[in-house]
Formats: structure tokens, C-alpha cells, sequence
């Protein structure tokens, strides 16, 4: 498994320093699209390609955030994945697969760059459900986008199967949120481009 680790304001909350500059907003229909490489695991070690689709329509509120953050570090991924499942963000789509509810949006700003997050409730089949295997422990999909809003272009990786979970830092000991791949490589979203409002 791999695991990625960020602040713990990172995916849900905005750091109180630079809430006035990276406050969440509306999104007026932001659509990205690119091509994703994903690594096989396992017995399956077939490298494969295929383009997506992210469609924004909104974003997480800093209050919303914060409550959001509490859950996940109070009563853990469950719980947090209850809490916004009814959100309507938007929505992602691999191929010509039927797209997901997009959960959770997060917008900040690294240097000259937009970093996107966005959290969402991934495709699960039926033989995981029926057979009870360890990859239902994941039940989140995970995307990270670097985006130069000036030519609307960029790249980014995507967590098909991610659990999260609420850390301290060992060396900072700053509370952090982990995001744990099942997979042993996440997939990389390449020659991504935006159409519409570059500046989310």
C-alpha cells in the first residue's frame, strides 16, 4: 500500500492564515479532462490508458470543511463518507464508465499553481460487496490536480481505491489527514486541460 500525506487542512479545511485568499467558491461549470495511466497489481501487471472527465460545479466551504475534518478525526472514514454522500459537486468519469458523484472539492493555490482536491465515493463492484474483500476498507476516490491557471494546462494523480484516516505528524506533530492507496501505484492524470473557468 502506499500513503500520501497532507496537512491536516489540506483536502478539508483552509488554513486560518489564508482563508481570505483561497476561500472556497463557486464553480461555474469547470470541466478537466486529460488521460489516465493506471499500473496494474497483483497478477495484472498490464499498464493501461484511457481519458476522463471532471466536472466541478461547486466547491467545500471552509465551515463545511472544518465539520467535515472533525468527523473523520472523531468517528473515522464511515462516518465521513455518510456525512457527504448527498453532495453534488459534480461528477468524474473514466472512458465511457457512468461517472461519479463528485463529494468534496478543495482549492488552493502553490506558488504560481491551483492545486484541486477532490474526494469522491468510488465505484465499488459486486464481488467486493459479496465477497467481503479488503479493498471495501477503500471506499474513496482520490484526485490531486496542478493546474497553471493561465493556460488552463496541468497533470495530477488519481487514487481509485483510498481510505482516509486522521494522523499526528511524528515530526511536526501537526495532525495530518493520510490517504492510503490500495493499489500499489496511484494512477497519473496527464495533459490535463481545462475548459471554462480556469481561475476556480
Amino acid at each position: 500500500m502506499r500513503k500520501l500525506q497532507t496537512t491536516v487542512l489540506s483536502i478539508f479545511a483552509v488554513l486560518v492564515l489564508s482563508v481570505a485568499a483561497v476561500s472556497a467558491q463557486g464553480v461555474q461549470n469547470t470541466t478537466f479532462t486529460g488521460t489516465v495511466i493506471s499500473y496494474g497489481t497483483g497478477f495484472n501487471t498490464r499498464t493501461t490508458t484511457n481519458t476522463f472527465t471532471l466536472n466541478l460545479s461547486g466547491t467545500t466551504s471552509d465551515d463545511e470543511a472544518k465539520r467535515l475534518f472533525g468527523i473523520l478525526g472523531d468517528n473515522g472514514q464511515d462516518d465521513l463518507l455518510k456525512a457527504i454522500r448527498s453532495n453534488d459537486l459534480g461528477n468524474f468519469a473514466i472512458g465511457g464508465r457512468l461517472g461519479r458523484t463528485v463529494n468534496g472539492v478543495h482549492v488552493s493555490h502553490v506558488g504560481n499553481k491551483q492545486r484541486i482536491r477532490v474526494i469522491f465515493e468510488r465505484w465499488l463492484g459486486v464481488a467486493e460487496l459479496r465477497g467481503g474483500y479488503r479493498s471495501v476498507d477503500y471506499p474513496f476516490g482520490y484526485i490531486e490536480l496542478m493546474v497553471d491557471p493561465v493556460t488552463g494546462k496541468g497533470d495530477g494523480t488519481y487514487i481509485a481505491a483510498a481510505r482516509l484516516r486522521v494522523k499526528t505528524d511524528k515530526k511536526t506533530g501537526q495532525d495530518v489527514v493520510e490517504v492510503e492507496d490500495f493499489a500499489t501505484f496511484p494512477s497519473k492524470l496527464m495533459g490535463v486541460v481545462v475548459r471554462g473557468r480556469k481561475n476556480l
